[in-house]
């Protein structure tokens, strides 16, 4: 497709921006003016250099593209990378979120701000290489290495209780990582490589896929999350710092729902067919009950934080669905996800910036000061509860009709969560934006200023663009997503007609 390493180039690019703004080693004003221009630089680069990735991609293709293979380790164990149409809107959401994380940390971030910006770089590289990686120990290693970063975000630049909530996240989702980490050692002895095109191609023995999809869904689960193992969520999203929290929503989570359609459905169908009620009923209680949850908070980050484990419930639902619809709705949800949920977060950063508390009865009547801050809290409030027209409701629309046509009494409890979600949503937007200015702290609060509208707008028009015209998401991700399907009919259907034959 291309004749450079193209996705390498995407890839590193941010570590080469890391490298520079260590070489500015002063600490003063300058040197962190600087800092804060090589990373948006370096992020905007990087995601002119992605959008060369989406201009060249051949839509109607469900192989793998731009592969670069080389010789890296012992036994067989190669740098291989390569993106379809499953991984590709990943990577680009992940470049294009970057330059809005810099700028919104622009004023906020005043302390330590070479590091902050240089693990920002780091987990940009980190990120895109999750995506991207053809081979389970290159993917484990990128997988693994965006727990450093975050944690350091969260842990130096989070609030007060971010020692707390930092190693809860990093723990929590390294536990799930080691039992990962075997089932891979596993796969490379049953089949003698690490090479994922390979594994998806490679007759698992039934007895070793349940074990492994066990061991892969412990991972995935804690890290999208799933209920019950979503409480470290919360807490890290309250103590991140604006920046952190939209990468976390936006970003980390997705990597979880990308390794279920990367590894559990292709390589584990018979497991993921058998586990599916247990996914299911797992799902339907993340919606419902989070839900509710969200009613009770008291903090905005909390509440747009449990919004997003019920949101994702419908993800993992789609998913393994293991229909068309539920897994192109899986895919266009979690791209949506990324975008009304990074631009909530920016939005909590914006007041929490002018007045420093996130409690939810510390504000009211903000539309009386800040009308075009209510504007875009409001679309971004409409898509969250999945109005029509916003990119909100294509995804969990399809997911739902995807999963109808397999479980209709999952779907049917799943529809609560749409319910629910237009009550806690439409709670908070009513009590922080409606109502009196009664507060004499808010009597002057400021409205959006130039960079923050610079940030939310572009953002706005992709929520409603993806709501009105969802195609080119659907488009780029359906050959994947029709292969991955008609592979998992297959397999389960042999299995099927064979226990028939037995009989």
């Amino acid at each position: 497709m291309t004749t450079w390493p193209i996705l390498s180039v995407v890839t590193f690019l941010p570590v080469i921006g890391a490298v520079a703004i260590y070489l500015t080693r002063d600490d003063d004003e300058a040197a962190r003016r600087n800092a804060r221009w090589i990373a948006l630089w370096t992020t905007l680069v990087t995601f002119a250099v992605s959008l060369i990735l989406v201009w060249r991609f051949d839509a109607a293709s469900a192989d793998f593209q731009f592969v670069e293979k080389a010789n890296w380790l012992a036994s067989g164990i190669t740098y291989h990378m390569g993106v379809d149409g499953i991984s590709l809107p990943f990577v680009i959401l992940t470049t294009a979120l970057m330059p809005f994380c810099i700028i919104a940390s622009w004023k906020s971030v005043t302390v330590r701000v070479r590091e902050y910006m240089m693990a920002f770089l780091f987990l940009e590289t980190l990120m895109v290489g999750t995506f991207s990686a053809l081979d389970l120990v290159l993917f484990y290693l990128f997988f693994e290495g965006g727990l450093i970063p975050m944690f350091l975000i969260i842990g130096v630049w989070g609030g007060p209780r971010r020692v707390y909530a930092s190693f809860k996240f990093f723990l929590y989702t390294l536990l799930g990582s080691v039992l990962m980490l075997l089932a891979i050692m596993a796969l490379y002895w049953n089949a003698g490589t690490t090479d994922i095109p390979t594994l998806m191609n490679t007759a698992v023995p039934r007895s070793l896929q349940t074990w492994a999809w066990l061991a892969f869904f412990a991972s995935f689960a804690v890290k999208m999350p799933m209920w019950p193992v979503h409480t470290w969520l919360p807490d890290a999203h309250v103590e991140a710092p604006t920046a952190g929290s939209v990468i976390l929503a936006a970003i980390l989570l997705k990597m979880g729902g990308y390794g279920f359609l990367r590894f559990s459905l292709p390589m584990f169908p018979l497991a993921s067919h058998d586990f599916a009620p247990l996914v299911f009923s797992l799902s339907v209680i993340a919606i419902v009950y989070t839900s509710l949850v969200a009613l009770m908070q008291e903090d905005i980050k909390k509440l747009i934080a449990y919004s997003s484990v019920a949101h994702m419930g419908f993800v993992t639902m789609g998913i393994f669905a293991a229909t068309t619809q539920g897994v192109a709705g899986g895919v266009f949800q979690m791209v949506s996800h990324g975008i009304v949920s990074g631009a909530l977060f920016l939005c909590v950063g914006i007041v929490y910036d002018r007045m420093h508390t996130r409690e939810i009865a510390a504000y009211g009547g903000l539309v009386n000061r800040m009308p075009l801050y209510a504007m875009v809290f409001m679309v971004f409030t409409m898509a969250n509860v999945g109005l029509p027209g916003t990119s909100g409701f294509v995804g969990e629309f399809m997911t739902l009709l995807g999963t109808f046509k397999v479980s209709i009494p999952t779907a049917t409890f799943a529809t609560l969560g749409v319910i629910l979600s237009a009550a806690y949503a439409l709670w908070l937007y009513r009590k922080v934006v409606f109502g009196a200015l009664t507060k004499p702290s808010l009597a002057s609060i400021k409205d959006l200023t130039w960079r923050e509208s610079l940030t939310l707008m572009p953002l706005v028009f992709l929520t409603i663009l993806f709501g009105v015209y969802p195609k080119p998401v659907l488009d780029m991700s359906a050959a994947s997503v029709q292969q991955l399907v008609n592979n998992y009919n297959a397999a389960v259907t042999a299995v099927k007609a064979a226990a028939l034959v037995a009989q």
